[in-house]
Parts: C-alpha cells; structure tokens; sequence
C-alpha cells in the first residue's frame, strides 16, 4: 500500500508540473505591477527579418550522440507545428555521417522563413578533445565576425558549454544536455546568465527517475556505467543518484568507460564489458547516457543483465526500452521537447531576449515498459505501473515461461 501511495504520489507530481511548463511556455503578463522583460508575451507566429529575408539557423553539436539528431528532428517538427516550415516528412532513423541529416534538412526543408544553411553544420569530431577548441574557435570567429547566421542550436554539453560565452551576441538554444546548470552552461534554472542564451531545464529530473525506480523494485546495489572524469559524471547525473544513494540507502555499483575521446568501436566495446561487470554485483542497473551505448550494444549491454534477472531503468527514454531495457519515462520521441525549443526560437525570430524566455520543462508523467524484458527477469508489472504506461513494448511475450 504504502508504494502503491509513492508511486501515485510521484505521477502526480509530475502531473502537476507538466501545467506550469506550458504556462511558462507562454508566461503571462503582471497586471498589477509594470511587467519586467521577462513577463513580457513575444509572439511565436512566423515572420521574415526586418530586411525581408530569411532567418539562418546553424548547428553545433560535441559528437555524433543519437539523442542529437532525435531532438534536433522533433524541433523541426515543432517548427513545422507552428507554421514555420512547410510539413515534410524527415528520414526515419539516424543519418550514419556526421552532419548527414543536417545537409538532407538544408537542401529540403522548405520555408517561407527560416533556412538552414549547409556549411552552417559544426561538430568537434566525434567528442574529440583536441578537435574542440579549433571548431570552437573556428565557429565563434564566423558568429562574430561574418553575422551570416541568426541563431545557433547547441546540441549537448560541449556544445552548450563552449557558446556559453560574452564573446558572441548570437541567440543560441541549447538542447540535450543532462545538467546545464552543473555543467556550467547556465547560472539558474530562471537565469542563464547570457542575453544571448537560453537552455532547457528539467529539474531534478533523473533524481526523480531513480527515486521511481528504488520505489518500485527497492534495490540495495545499483549499477551505474559511466565514463569517471567531470563530464562523465555530468553526463550520467551521477552527482544527483549520489544523494539519493545517501538518503535512501543503496549503494552505487560503479564500473567506468570512456566517453570523449576514443573511437566508436571503444566506447561501445568499453561499456559493454562494464554492464557485463557489474551483472554480478548489482541488483539493479540504471542505464545512464553514454555514446558507447547504441542500438548495436545496448542488446548486448543488456543480455547478462537480463540472465541475471536484473531490472533496468534507462535514463535516456523509450527508444532505449523499444531495444530491450526494462523501462524509462516515456517522451513521445521528444515531441513535446521539440515543440518547447521550437516555440523557443520563434520568440526569439519575434524579438525576444533569450535569457528572457523560460527554461524550466517537464517531462509527461508516463512510463515505458518492455514486457517482454519484465516477463524475461520474472517482473510482473502492478497495476499502477501499467495503469500509469503510455508506451509498452514486447507484448507478444508478457509473462515468464514457467
């Protein structure tokens, strides 16, 4: 009873919440006080610049990440929503080349607006250390002196960080990071610190994830796969499930594999021997972000968990429970995240200051489940768990062959 009542009591929560992110979405004015700048309605409705051109949009992203493309296509989407961009559809899955969906966006997106220019594409490699600074460099070098691009999209930490600068005025949008406000990228959830800049928050977010996971299945060892430097820890927002080891009591079973700087084919190779490590020491595992975990190794991530009968939470969403993970919270494929950062840069196309525009977003309070990797671990879900699913998976096989 007394998790039955927690588990209510955290889907509520989240309930609660989702209203206060749409109203930030559109913050409404103080009537009874001279509004400050940042109560102040700007518009999302499309229209061209003072000049009667285009808007041009560039990108910025660490590395080839998955989550990148997922979001940046969901903004386009959102974009399209709000009359910005002509309905299309975009490829299905990831463009293996780096900055391949990027080149497909600005030769066929189609708009009255906004471009998406093809050189306007930046990446430090693939989250390779000494590649950063020259792209950085490169790029804040055209935003401050060429003013051929409007705004920029910072996907990930790295990028965010390295626009998260007074030496450019460009409006920038920062997506898909795990902790802004840790990383530096932001000073507040209400404050980013930069006119210029604007960064989507989820407070608390993961900390909330595994609060939801211990409740369910009370592990005493959670496993935890992360690469052990600043922004590893960032990454898997290990700083956040340390405090909840403390309150709650588990303890964190850690194994350590690199994130930044190594070939694809190693941090895949890495992180799959970690899970497979920590199978016999964990009696839960929480799949934390990290670019080794793909649709290729995340099967065999899994699998000597799964022999193990150990439940798996993923804190990167659906797509990773569509693969074989337990569960997660369910994000719709990032619809409504991609519409929050498009109705971000439409206000900023209407005069808004980015800094001025809300940063604080919730997630939907629903879960994904696999049933078919809860009848493989002997799992049978309650019914506040399937009551609370909005995407379930594998259920050609529910329960546990006897």
């Amino acid at each position: 009873m007394i998790r039955s009542l927690r588990l209510r009591a955290w889907f509520l929560g989240l309930a609660l919440l989702m209203p206060l992110a749409a109203q930030a979405q559109t913050p409404a004015p103080d009537a009874a006080a001279p509004a400050p700048a940042q109560a102040r309605v700007f518009p999302s409705e499309p229209r061209l610049k003072p000049d009667g051109t285009k808007w041009r949009i560039g990108y910025y992203e660490g590395g080839q990440y998955k989550d990148y493309e997922t979001i940046l296509k969901s903004t386009v989407r959102g974009l399209m929503a709000i009359g910005w961009i002509k309905p299309t559809e975009l490829p299905v899955g990831n463009n293996p080349e780096p900055g391949g969906f990027w080149r497909w966006l600005s030769a066929h997106a189609a708009s009255d607006y906004v471009e998406f220019p093809a050189d306007a594409y930046y990446a430090a490699g693939n989250f390779d250390k000494e590649k950063r600074p020259l792209v950085k460099a490169e790029l804040l070098d055209r935003l401050t002196t060429r003013g051929d691009i409007d705004l920029m999209l910072a996907l990930g930490t790295w990028a965010g960080q390295d626009l998260s600068t007074e030496a450019i005025s460009t409006p920038v949008v920062v997506a898909s990071t795990s902790d802004p406000i840790g990383s530096k990228i932001i000073k507040s959830e209400t404050d980013s610190g930069h006119d210029h800049l604007n960064a989507k928050v989820e407070p608390q977010r993961y900390a909330r994830q595994v609060e939801l996971f211990d409740d369910i299945f009370h592990f005493k060892k959670l496993g935890l796969v992360y690469e052990n430097s600043p922004e590893g820890r960032t990454f898997a927002a290990v700083d956040d499930i340390e405090r909840i080891a403390r309150e709650r009591g588990f303890e964190i079973v850690p194994c350590f594999a690199p994130f930044n700087n190594v070939p694809q084919a190693e941090a895949e190779a890495k992180v799959e021997a970690c899970y497979a490590d920590i199978a016999a020491k964990a009696d839960a595992v929480y799949l934390t972000v990290h670019r080794g975990l793909t649709e290729a190794s995340l099967p065999k991530s899994l699998a000597p968990l799964i022999d193990r009968d150990l439940p798996t939470f993923s804190m990167a969403g659906e797509s990773e429970v569509k693969l074989g993970a337990l569960m997660s919270v369910a994000q719709s494929d990032f619809l409504y995240v991609g519409r929050f950062h498009a109705e971000t840069i439409a206000r900023i196309f209407n005069g808004a200051k980015p800094r001025d525009l809300p940063q604080v977003w919730q997630a939907p309070a629903k879960i994904a489940l696999n049933l078919r990797t809860a009848g493989e671990i002997g799992y049978d879900p309650s019914v506040d768990i399937l009551l609370a699913s909005d995407e379930i998976f594998g259920t050609d096989l529910a329960q546990r062959a006897p």
